[in-house]
């Protein structure tokens, strides 16, 4: 009987499969926004065991587990042992079917440890023992893992006061696989909270060098981190916003609030739109000055349960998708750049599939020629990174823009032995094109052509197009 991950897992035509094998199974990998430790790398961490690495920090597992009426102790508890969460944890992998975990949890496994069974509470413990002993191997240590997978490029997520220590020190080692820092500034623009913010930028201001007493001041110092990041080879921004800010403001008018919330007192709505609104645009016109290309991950509503917020902390699960139009500020937002002629490259993500050929058409009005795809529309992002959600965005950007010229698949990830995301994406793009090819909607003749488009999505486009 064939195992459950074969070699056509997901391939339903014999174009698809060709597509597939021929030619984006040979391709690296540029991960180019992911959540990994620099540190591990660095240090080129070693993993105790299959539940440290799967568990540790995975709230799509967390959240089926909980689902599952799996205690919280065996999710985020600190007394509980790592196989004690493992087993937790295949016992719900069952409850997974059409769940796209049950989907990732296998290739995981089959990509990663050459492991075919299917995991349950039968196969639990020799499945644990089995990976654990391979894990406890240098290759699979985190420089193991990224050079099995052919990692050429990963960009991690960076808060603009972090030193970047562990990414000077791979430079200067000169470590095969570029590990590189990616500028995160929401803090510096988190003003709902007046104490939080000011105990933030006066780290700012620590990190800088630059005392911060106005918003002019504020900029200076962003600056001067900005310049530090692209010193150790930074491309990239990103922003994790609810919606996007473009609300008309004067500057006597921004540096008045930025007084207001650095002196303690907290803002009326109407002034963090204004005030948020000056510093995304700010953002982009340093990374426009730079070259960079700037990343938008916007739609979510974060920490919706207060009392386990509370008890275990952001990131861990009680996150979901929002609902909030956007399209007009986005525009604007754009607009008002493009008028400048300060408009970066730059990636949308959105997590309200709603958007989707909204987004897939407001990045067509930004696309000016000078670039390939300057404006991109990216791919399915969070509970969107799943095979209807990939589908879906990939037929948006299809109907209503250039599939050709898409830079394809990231991670977003915290775990080593996630990039068979990318071989999930792969699979699920060729199926998509191959099945276009065997109903006749393109031409099998073109075969070549489609070849090349499949290697370009998968690796080729973004090499280009992030200059890496």
């Amino acid at each position: 009987m064939r195992s459950f991950i074969h070699d056509d897992f997901l391939l339903q035509t014999e174009a698809a499969k060709q597509l597939f094998h021929e030619h984006a199974a040979k391709q690296p990998i540029i991960d180019y926004h992911c959540h990994l430790n620099p540190e591990y790398i660095a240090r080129d961490h070693s993993f105790d065991n299959l539940g440290q690495i799967w568990l540790e920090g995975d709230h799509y597992k967390w959240r089926a587990m909980r689902t599952n009426g799996i205690a919280e102790k065996y999710c985020t508890g600190k007394e509980t042992s790592d196989w004690e969460k493992f087993e937790q944890w295949a016992s719900t992998v069952p409850y997974t079917m059409r769940n796209p975990l049950y989907h990732w949890t296998h290739l995981e496994l089959k990509s990663a440890f050459g492991v075919d069974k299917l995991l349950n509470p039968n196969t639990a413990k020799e499945i644990y023992d089995e990976c654990t002993a391979k894990l406890r191997t240098p290759e699979y240590s985190a420089r193991g893992l990224m050079k099995k997978f052919r990692v050429e490029v990963v960009c991690t997520t960076d808060d603009p006061i972090d030193n970047l220590e562990h990414h000077l020190a791979l430079k200067e080692e000169g470590f095969e696989i570029k590990v590189l820092p990616t500028w995160r500034p929401d803090k510096a623009m988190a003003v709902e909270d007046p104490v939080a913010y000011r105990a933030y930028v006066e780290k700012l201001s620590v990190a800088s060098g630059v005392t911060i007493s106005r918003f002019s001041d504020l900029i200076e110092a962003l600056c001067v981190r900005h310049d530090f990041f692209a010193s150790v080879g930074c491309k990239l921004s990103d922003h994790g916003i609810e919606e996007f800010y473009a609300e008309p403001y004067t500057q006597t008018e921004i540096d008045r609030i930025f007084n207001k919330v650095y002196g303690g007192n907290e803002l009326l709505k109407e002034e963090v739109l204004k005030f948020k609104s000056a510093m995304l645009h700010e953002g982009a016109v340093m990374d426009w000055e730079k070259g960079w290309t700037q990343q938008f991950h916007y739609g979510a509503i974060r920490n919706n349960n207060t009392r386990l917020f509370n008890q275990v902390g952001p990131d861990t699960g009680f996150d979901s998708i929002g609902d909030f139009n956007v399209a007009k500020a986005m525009s604007r937002f754009f607009d008002q750049l493009d008028k400048e002629n300060k408009l970066a490259k730059t990636i949308i993500y959105n997590l309200n599939p709603k958007d989707n050929d909204m987004v897939a058409t407001m990045i067509g009005n930004f696309q000016d020629g000078s670039v390939a795809g300057k404006m991109q529309f990216g791919s399915g992002w969070w509970f969107l990174d799943q095979k209807t959600g990939m589908e879906a965005q990939m037929n948006s950007l299809s109907n209503l823009g250039l599939l050709s010229r898409f830079v394809g698949m990231l991670t977003d990830s915290r775990s080593f032995l996630s990039y068979p995301r990318h071989e999930y994406f792969r699979r699920i793009l060729c199926n998509l094109v191959g099945n276009d090819v065997e109903q006749g909607l393109l031409p099998a003749s073109e075969m070549p052509f489609l070849g090349e488009m499949i290697e370009n999505i998968s690796y080729k486009n973004a090499k280009r197009y992030f200059d890496f």
